[in-house]
């Protein structure tokens, strides 16, 4: 949907004699946005009688200049004066109204916006400010009429739910509150689940991606619920009143599923899913529910490996490009790392399929340690920058912490070639001396007994490669 109407100007309010009766330091009338709000009483008023009032007794139907004033008051509610006094105005409790009396969940009105959208859009601005989400949370009541519309079949009233939920999960005085609110409702699980396995919508999935990454963060409890989940369960009543059941969802999959969505279109997104793989990965039970998937992890690495391979820090790529795409590397290759470890006897994870797999990450190494190069320089002719320094000091924390799984992959892939691994390697470009002197470089010492193991495996490859590498770190001493 396009932007929301602009709110009023301060002339027009000075005009109509708004000026007196402000809100806050704003040029907004109190007197305007109470009439608002009166306004969509009597809309949600079974009492009243008009050509747009449905058989049920709900108006279903806003006229145009009606709409554009809430969505003046969408806007509007961003300033935390107009939100403190909507929420004075006792605002939530008139949207939960809209969302309890409305009989259709998707009440279109004349430009197309939807009335829970934007009384959700409205709660969402005004959580943004602490006292308010923590009034809002509070309520039981509305917390659970929230809920409830995660599983509406309107993409925009579902991102302005999750945007909401996303809000109040990031106020650490509240988050808790939801985190239980959610783990009591096991409907917004097979929501949840629906709308990453079936949406089309890019900006819907990277909220809603954000919203379950923040909930595995806060919560691991909830996160293994989640991964044990499974069963069908009512969620609501069908045509026939008989319990309507979604399909059995698992949390892996409607993760591939979005990701596969989000990838192209939206880098962030893609971050988001595979951090939420990530935060699987730090659980025995979010691993074994990867690879002990019915295709036995066979999707999820081909995605990670597909991405990396083809995707991410390319050969055409400038080396500071990792700088760039270090969270999301750091995110795929932890969860590489991890079914590598657990899954050495599935064929994917073969090393005759992944020698490519091998270049890449050695060449990651290699963009860092240009990287690196350049931070030195930075440092150098910005020594005197505070917070310049405090962000090159971050960059380096994440770097490093991406060099950290990109050398614990490369080695356990290193103890596992084979001669004739190693021979495809070389004929294919992916191991030389250049690259083998960059993965020694970083490997050592900490990773001495891969590296041992490999140039054993070298030397019977290629004799002179291994003498040379020899040469270049005296330290190695290859048993006869």
């Amino acid at each position: 949907m396009d932007r929301n109407p602009s709110p009023p100007s301060s002339e027009a309010e000075e005009e109509e004699g708004g000026g007196g009766d402000a809100v806050g330091n704003t040029v907004y009338s109190k007197h305007w946005l109470f009439s608002i709000l009166t306004r969509l009483i009597e809309v949600i008023s079974p009492e009243k009688t008009d050509p747009a009032v449905s058989p049920e007794g709900i108006q279903t139907e806003l006229d145009e200049e009606m709409e554009n004033d809430i969505c003046k008051v969408w806007d509007m509610s961003m300033d935390e004066d107009v939100a403190s006094f909507l929420q004075e105005f006792n605002a939530p409790d008139i949207f939960m109204g809209v969302f309890a009396k409305s009989k259709c969940p998707r009440l279109t009105v004349s430009m197309g916006c939807q009335k829970a959208e934007i009384c959700v859009g409205i709660l969402g601005n005004m959580a943004c400010f602490q006292d308010i989400c923590m009034s809002i949370s509070k309520d039981e009541n509305l917390g659970q009429v929230l809920l409830q519309r995660l599983c509406d079949s309107d993409s925009p009233t579902l991102l302005e739910t999750s945007r909401l939920l996303l809000t109040c999960l990031s106020q650490p005085e509240v988050a808790n509150v939801w985190v239980e609110r959610i783990r009591e409702n096991p409907s917004v699980y097979d929501c949840v689940c629906f709308i990453m396995s079936s949406s089309t919508n890019v900006e819907l999935l990277v909220k809603v991606g954000e919203v379950v990454d923040k909930l595995f963060d806060l919560d691991e409890e909830l996160m293994l619920n989640w991964i044990k989940n499974g069963t069908c369960r009512s969620v609501g009543p069908s045509v026939d009143d008989s319990p309507e059941e979604l399909p059995d969802f698992k949390i892996v999959p409607c993760i591939l599923e979005a990701a596969k969505q989000v990838r192209s279109d939206n880098p962030e997104g893609l971050d988001v899913y595979m951090h939420i793989l990530q935060l699987l990965t730090t659980v025995d039970e979010g691993i074994q529910a990867i690879v002990q998937a019915p295709d036995g992890g066979k999707e999820t690495w081909s995605l990670l490996y597909d991405l990396v391979c083809h995707e991410l820090c390319q050969p055409d790529d400038p080396p500071i490009i990792v700088q760039e795409q270090k969270t999301v590397l750091a995110s795929i290759l932890s969860v590489l790392s991890a079914m590598f470890a657990s899954q050495t006897d599935q064929e994917y994870t073969k090393m005759r399929k992944n020698m490519p797999l091998i270049g890449s990450l050695i060449r990651i190494l290699q963009y860092m340690e240009g990287c690196g190069k350049r931070s030195v320089d930075n440092s150098k002719e910005s020594e005197q920058q505070e917070t310049g320094r405090a962000d090159l000091n971050e960059e380096d924390f994440h770097l490093k912490i991406l060099k950290d799984i990109c050398c614990e992959l490369l080695s356990n892939m290193l103890q596992e070639l084979t001669k004739e691994n190693t021979l495809e390697g070389l004929h294919q470009g992916h191991l030389n001396e250049q690259t083998c002197s960059c993965a020694f470089q970083n490997l050592l010492p900490l990773y001495f007994a891969s590296v041992e193991s490999f140039l054993e495996v070298l030397r019977e490859a290629d004799q002179t490669l291994a003498d040379n590498l020899e040469k270049r770190f005296p330290n190695l001493k290859v048993q006869a």
